[in-house]
């Protein structure tokens, strides 16, 4: 296309679009025709270039990524295409853009650059005027030496459910490895995590995927924001951080505006994966897409690190598949936090606080009382500190033991019984009646171990919040009516059998220590 076509657009686009263009202009309607003749030479082009993008990358992957794109003009040695949202424009940036160039030189060889721009709902009406932007980081060299096609968003366009969910969760700026406190019960976790976020692009994954465990308010989130702070802190790789709920959001958004094959694509091309609170992922298809991410990462070498509150083979909501995958990565729990760790805590929080207040100061045995008394998690701790500098700085009154045990004193809270486990009891009653934990899997009827069996099947309905079809489940695949059976069956012998009913209460103790 010649360089005068750009002078024929501006001398027919006021009364083009106006819709006030006269007949009794001969130089008007003659530039009319032959912006009309070029404009139909255009588009013939870009019918033929559509041809090629749709052979060289399949139907598929055509209808995804190219079907809504359009073609604005082509000047000079640049060709100006335009999409409706800044996901496509990105992605295609990142994935496609030689392809596209490469089936327009084909058609035009004096084609040297792609100028891609995000068009709004109102372009035909009111067409947004083009602003110059900032050259993009990810621009490219072509083998040839030329720079690749140069992607420019022109307009301001609402975001794409699916480039809002890849977007990402938000991240806690505070919530870095930096500030993390390590202590006996978060050392493995924390440790995995690094060596995780240190990685580099190309190297062979230790564990895949990492799962961490742990209960409200111990660390998990804080590990897994850390990860994706320190992985695109490097810019080598791209660290994605989501709940479980955003996953959610951005699928089910994908699926309804048709655009769910992108969504897949765009999640697969992530070099690390982050999940937080899995627990939360619910819906069958959610979950088959998940798993079906998990197994396509994972396969292809990238790293998925992933956070809930309770271990894969407890997650009773999600299906067998993507607990069995989950399992066979590295499985790290988080304890509870100890004395000494509660106290690393809150001096870490006093010193964050004191960098924006620098008056304020806990004395040592305040700072001992919060640790002994506030056990239950980290957020708490926190919460304390708040609320002794609040009152230090409102009244202008230093912080006291007096003042730290009334301004906390609904944190205090009694110790929670130990949480027990299907694992634990299963393990505890096999070693008190000499049998194995598979035999009480198994399938065997012999008497010296369907007893044990089902004693550890009553002592879990009694001492875990488990559903009979989950304990049964858990006992080999047995129906919960097996279950239900050997509950009855041992409530009604403890009733009579002194000796059985000190047993069940001996393992009781063993497994509430």
């Amino acid at each position: 296309m010649s360089g005068a076509e750009p002078r024929l657009r501006s001398r027919l686009a006021a009364p083009l679009l106006a819709g006030n263009l006269q007949g009794d202009s001969t130089e008007t309607l003659l530039l009319q025709k032959s912006y009309q003749a070029m404009t139909n030479t255009e588009q013939d082009r870009w019918s033929r270039v559509k041809g090629r993008l749709r052979t060289t990358v399949g139907e598929d992957v055509y209808t995804s990524w190219f079907a809504r794109m359009d073609l604005e003009g082509v000047q000079d040695e640049s060709v100006h295409l335009s999409v409706p949202t800044r996901f496509l424009k990105s992605w295609i940036q990142a994935h496609y853009a030689d392809r596209v160039l490469t089936c327009w030189q084909a058609e035009m060889p004096e084609v040297h650059r792609i100028d891609l721009t995000v068009r709004t709902a109102m372009r035909c009406a009111a067409p947004a005027k083009e602003a110059p932007a900032p050259a993009d980081p990810r621009r490219v060299e072509h083998a040839n030496g030329r720079p690749a096609p140069e992607l420019r968003a022109t307009a301001t366009a609402p975001v794409s459910a699916s480039h809002d969910a890849l977007g990402g969760s938000p991240l806690d700026p505070r919530l870095t490895f930096a500030s993390f406190v390590i202590g006996r019960s978060n050392t493995l976790a924390h440790a995995a995590a690094r060596q995780v976020a240190e990685g580099r692009r190309g190297d062979p994954v230790m564990f895949n995927p990492l799962y961490i465990h742990a209960g409200v308010g111990l660390g998990k989130t804080h590990l897994l924001q850390a990860v994706t702070w320190a992985g695109n802190s490097g810019n080598e790789r791209k660290v994605l951080y989501l709940t479980a709920e955003k996953f959610m959001y951005g699928f089910v958004a994908a699926l309804k505006t048709q655009t769910a094959l992108a969504f897949k694509e765009a999640l697969r091309g992530i070099d690390v994966l982050v999940i937080d609170d899995l627990q939360f992922l619910q819906g069958k298809s959610t979950q088959a897409e998940f798993c079906h991410t998990l197994n396509a990462l994972i396969d292809a070498g990238r790293q998925v690190v992933i956070a809930a509150d309770r271990p894969p083979s407890d997650l009773e909501s999600l299906d067998d598949r993507v607990r069995s995958r989950l399992a066979g990565g590295l499985v790290v729990e988080m304890g509870s936090l100890g004395e000494e760790l509660r106290l690393g805590i809150l001096k870490s929080r006093v010193a964050a606080a004191r960098a924006h207040h620098a008056s304020f100061d806990v004395p040592e045995p305040v700072l001992d009382y919060l640790a002994r008394t506030i056990t239950h998690n980290g957020r708490d701790l926190e919460g304390a500190i708040n609320r002794l500098l609040a009152h230090s700085k409102l009244n202008a009154q230093p912080v006291t033991l007096e003042m730290a045990e009334r301004e906390v004193r609904d944190l205090v809270r009694p110790q929670e019984p130990k949480r027990i486990k299907i694992e634990d009891i299963q393990r505890v009653v096999a070693r008190q009646y000499n049998v194995s934990r598979s035999d009480l899997l198994s399938s065997r009827r012999t008497a010296n171990v369907v007893r044990p069996r089902q004693v550890a099947m009553y002592l879990a309905k009694t001492l875990t919040l488990r559903s009979l079809p989950e304990i049964g489940r858990r006992f080999g695949g047995r129906d919960h009516t097996t279950v239900l059976h050997a509950v009855r069956k041992i409530e009604a012998l403890v009733s009579r059998d002194t000796a059985l009913s000190e047993e069940v209460e001996s393992l009781k103790r063993q497994l509430q220590e």
